[in-house]
């Protein structure tokens, strides 16, 4: 059964509570490059360096990092809308304030309120997806992923429309877009069954006690690095009007939403989950490698082209994470999350500092590096993930008629 067929189990047929939280992510995660094409445009208007302006991705997902340990706590007693909606509600509220902001250190702030929604309503909304879609888990996570890829590759281009007239705009744009998802869970989604268990605010630390989490989540660190190296830095080397900066990274983001997707399940089939998980990270690395060094134009045609490794891996690390332990999957859904979104909060920052300290080159060197090293955990764990991912293969057979992963 092929997961897009338009049959009961398939990624099209699903009930209106499934759409309206896809609709509502597909705005969360415009939500995290909508900011790239207006980076200069921010530092310009608040008169700020890159080093600063960066800072907005860092105390995003610095505060969505630790708010990962909350987010089991809070669903299992307010329940998976509840959560939904006090997330949207918190991104709403500090979107708009930073539309509003009059210095750099205010608008970090908001933005790191909005982290603390997001993490609400992202790590929430994919527990709610599968369990709410038809089809079984296969189905929701390509649903969940085409919601990232399709917010990945809008972000960046409501981002230029709307700042190309002013930096304020896009903020206040996702605030009306959030506030929009609120109305449609509030009206589709009904309340779903709360575990018989209460979650603790250590439960995501202790799921990381399981050697397969635990080797996904640190390969995903590395890889994470990697991939906002991509996505904070590169706008300041191409340094490009917003509209072309936005054009650049729509065409990222729709390839990371086709191979996210559509080729990363059939790859997985055919090679296996480890395999294609360890070529695309390798040539991941090379990719960013060949950014740094080549021209304005390579550099362009690179970050363009990360987009297809970056949503490989995505789907991959997403599978592996909600099938490698025993534990619920919103518990090692936030604790993976947890390490993993510390190397989103790390490149950010670290990226233009190393710029400053060396030149515009060896920031891409050590994202290649990051990416090769996520590679080396994966051979390195192989023992451990194979079995794990045998046993994921096992369970999509079971649920969807399919084995998503091939030994």
């Amino acid at each position: 059964m092929d997961a897009f067929d338009a049959g009961a189990g398939g990624i099209l047929r699903q009930p209106k509570a499934v759409w309206a939280t896809a609709g509502a992510s597909v705005v969360a995660f415009m939500g995290i490059g909508l900011v790239d094409p207006i980076l200069p445009s921010i530092a310009q208007g608040l008169d700020a360096t890159a080093s600063q302006v960066s800072l907005l991705f860092t105390s995003y997902f610095l505060i969505t990092a630790v708010a990962m340990l909350l987010t089991g706590f809070v669903s299992s007693r307010l329940g998976g809308r509840g959560t939904l909606l006090l997330g949207l509600a918190f991104v709403v509220v500090f979107a708009a304030l930073a539309g509003t902001s009059g210095s750099v250190g205010q608008l970090v702030g908001f933005r790191a309120g909005w982290g603390l929604g997001n993490a609400l309503f992202v790590s929430t909304a994919l527990a709610v997806i599968v369990g709410a879609a038809a089809g079984g888990s296969a189905a929701a996570i390509l649903l969940y992923e085409s919601a990232l890829g399709l917010g990945m590759a809008c972000g960046p281009l409501l981002g230029a429309v709307l700042g190309n007239a002013s930096w304020r705009y896009p903020f206040f744009g996702t605030a009306t877009l959030m506030a929009i998802g609120f109305l449609c869970i509030a009206a589709f989604l009904k309340e779903q069954p709360r575990p018989a268990r209460r979650t603790s605010l250590l439960d995501p630390i202790r799921a990381l006690g399981h050697g397969g989490l635990a080797s996904a989540a640190a390969s995903a660190f590395f890889y994470n690095y990697t991939f906002f190296t991509v996505l904070a830095f590169t706008p300041f080397v191409l340094n490009m009007t917003p509209y072309r900066s936005g054009a650049v990274f729509f065409a990222w983001g729709l390839l990371l939403a086709v191979f996210s997707v559509i080729v990363a399940p059939r790859m997985q089939r055919r090679f296996g989950s480890l395999k294609v998980l360890g070529a695309s990270l390798v040539l991941l690395a090379a990719d960013v490698l060949v950014l740094g060094y080549g021209d304005h134009t390579t550099a362009i045609v690179c970050t363009v082209l990360s987009g297809a490794f970056i949503g490989v891996n995505n789907t991959v690390y997403t599978e592996l994470a909600l099938g490698v332990s025993d534990a619920p999957r919103p518990v090692a859904s936030a604790g993976y999350n947890f390490v993993r979104w510390f190397a989103a909060a790390a490149a950010p920052y670290f990226a233009p500092k190393i710029e400053e300290w060396t030149d515009v080159r060896i920031p891409f060197v050590v994202a290649a590096v990051t990416a090769l090293i996520g590679a080396l955990v994966v051979v390195v764990r192989r023992a451990a993930l194979t079995d794990e991912a045998g046993q994921l293969a096992t369970r999509h057979a079971t649920e969807d008629g399919v084995g998503v992963f091939a030994n």
